[in-house]
Parts: structure tokens; sequence; C-alpha cells
């Protein structure tokens, strides 16, 4: 599995959510919403999710071993710091 696009959107209002993203992968298939958030111990990523009947959320689309996730979380978050580098748009 490739990751061959990586489109972040940086969100504006404080608070522990930074961003917003999607990828995709083989050029094939798009995954969106995946977060980046800010933790007590750094930045890490949320995979898109769903609020359940019984109020919790479930994710919707995740990897299934925590290598594939920890991949794409590095992939997600170099290019969160790169974006941070890039002048705001207007």
């Amino acid at each position: 599995m490739n990751i061959t696009d990586v489109r972040v959107r940086k969100m504006t209002k404080e608070g522990k959510m930074k961003a917003v993203v999607s990828i995709t992968i083989d050029d094939e298939f798009v995954v969106h919403d995946i977060k980046v958030v800010e933790g007590d111990k750094g930045l890490f990523i949320a995979m898109p999710s769903r609020k359940a009947a019984d109020g919790e959320y479930r994710d919707i689309a995740h990897p299934i071993n925590s290598g594939t996730r920890n991949n794409i979380q590095q992939i997600v978050l170099e290019a969160y710091e790169k974006a941070l580098l890039e002048p705001e748009a207007e």
C-alpha cells in the first residue's frame, strides 16, 4: 500500500484539532476526515468516525494493524508539519 497523495486542511480555530486530512492510497482509494489532534504526548491522528446510537464514536475506516497505522500517521504528520510552513491563502 502506498499513500500517493495527502491533502491537509489546517484549522484556524484554537483547540486540540489542528487539521483535517484526506489521503489517497495507490491513486485509487481516498480516505477523508482523518484528524490531526494535539494530545498530552504530542500530535496523533484520529481516523474518520461516526457517533453511534449509544453515544460512542466508532471508526468508519481504520488500519487493521499497528504497523500500517504508524505508517499512515508518520506520512500524515509529516504533511501537516510541511503545511505549517506554507503561507496562509487569502
